[in-house]
């Protein structure tokens, strides 16, 4: 029902001293410098490959770079912090050269890696798998910082989070996880957070159509909400098929999310996911 979709609210994040609008929701495109990704590992290792993929991101509509060292799959080993630094420092030097007009963000967990890069490189956000459960730093580092902070819910880490993950109630405990961390950081000076809701860390493939059809309970907190769908299992294994032939269905659940009142899609399929926003903005009666 039309009248079901929750109305959009003018928001602005500042991004190092620009503010950026996001009442019409942005696309995030994923610039991965991991090895073992579940979908493109291995394939932005060197200048070349990562300055031809953001390219592609920027010509393709986005308005952010998520750059992230560390491989977040379900089973995923972790990467020691001077390789996920290193890694990181490298990608951000050719981005501020060459398109130094481009948002960054960077998707870490640790506040050691953080605060090195700032010395060089301010990135706009900080995405944070773990929403501050793994790093007793993380929050105070981000307001001391004033970054925005994209905080995910998640159950385990990576390496756990998929052996049978269990909520009493799901929507209760994720709307519950973010009262908390949010009033926190709050009470802390922070200023600009933008909540994911961790689709595939720490649930089953039911919790994960679950919290979809309940993502509008999030506006509760009236912040930005982004939403990291792409070509994850929750597609591929409900259709039977795998990661490379599953953008026809982060396309649906796009739509989806975006009716539910999503903000920021962070996405590997840039151009689709433009496409998305604009027809469902028609739909809204909001497009421009």
């Amino acid at each position: 029902m039309l009248s079901d979709i929750p109305k959009r609210k003018r928001r602005t994040l500042n991004c190092n001293g620009r503010l950026v609008d996001i009442d019409r929701p942005m696309v995030m495109g994923i610039l991965n410098l991991t090895v073992d990704s579940f979908y493109d590992g291995n394939s932005y290792q060197t200048d070349v490959q990562i300055l031809k993929r953001c390219e592609n991101i920027i010509y393709e509509g986005a308005g952010v770079i998520d750059i992230g060292a560390v491989s977040t799959r379900p089973g995923a080993q972790s990467v020691v912090p001077k390789e996920e630094y290193e890694k990181l420092h490298f990608a951000l030097g050719l981005i501020k050269k060459y398109f130094p007009e481009i948002l960054v963000s960077v998707d870490t967990y640790r506040s050691e890696v953080i605060r090195d890069l700032w010395q060089d490189y301010k990135p706009d956000f900080i995405n944070d798998i773990s929403g501050g459960t793994f790093d007793s730093e993380m929050f105070s580092t981000i307001v001391q910082l004033g970054v925005p902070y994209i905080m995910t819910h998640i159950q385990g880490t990576p390496e756990t989070m998929q052996y049978h993950p269990y909520y009493e109630n799901l929507m209760q405990e994720v709307i519950g996880f973010f009262s908390e961390r949010i009033n926190r950081l709050h009470s802390m000076g922070a200023k600009d957070i933008i909540i994911d809701p961790g689709f595939g860390f720490g649930k089953t493939l039911g919790h994960n159509y679950e919290l979809l059809r309940s993502l509008c309970k999030l506006n509760i907190f009236e912040l930005p909400i982004l939403v990291g769908v792409s070509r994850k299992s929750m597609i591929y294994r409900l259709l039977e098929t795998d990661a490379h032939h599953a953008l026809n269905g982060t396309t649906a659940i796009n739509t989806i999310a975006l009716l539910q009142g999503a903000d920021i899609l962070r996405v590997h399929d840039v151009k689709e996911a433009v496409e998305c926003v604009k027809i469902t903005q028609q739909y809204l009666g909001i497009a421009g």
